[in-house]
């Protein structure tokens, strides 16, 4: 499954303004997406393209029931 062009840009773009600096899990993340009016199609998706930017090193996957996600978010106004 490719990841569609922006989507994690405009994740982390979300969180930033949010000014979420604690891990979350994929259901909170979609949670906070939806309040800012971005629509994600799961927090399986939310997970799969977290995941992905982790390989780049972006995003660290913190491996705990359910597994948490801090995305860095520092470069997100660029």
């Amino acid at each position: 499954m490719q990841t569609r062009q922006g989507e994690f840009e405009r994740i982390r773009t979300v969180l930033a303004e949010a000014d979420t600096d604690e891990p979350m899990s994929a259901r909170e993340i979609v949670r906070i997406l939806e309040e800012h009016d971005l629509e994600i199609d799961s927090p399986h998706r939310v997970a799969t393209v977290l995941g992905r930017h982790a390989e780049r090193g972006d995003v660290e996957v913190i491996r705990s029931q359910p597994y948490r996600y801090r995305v860095q978010t520092s470069d997100a106004s660029g």
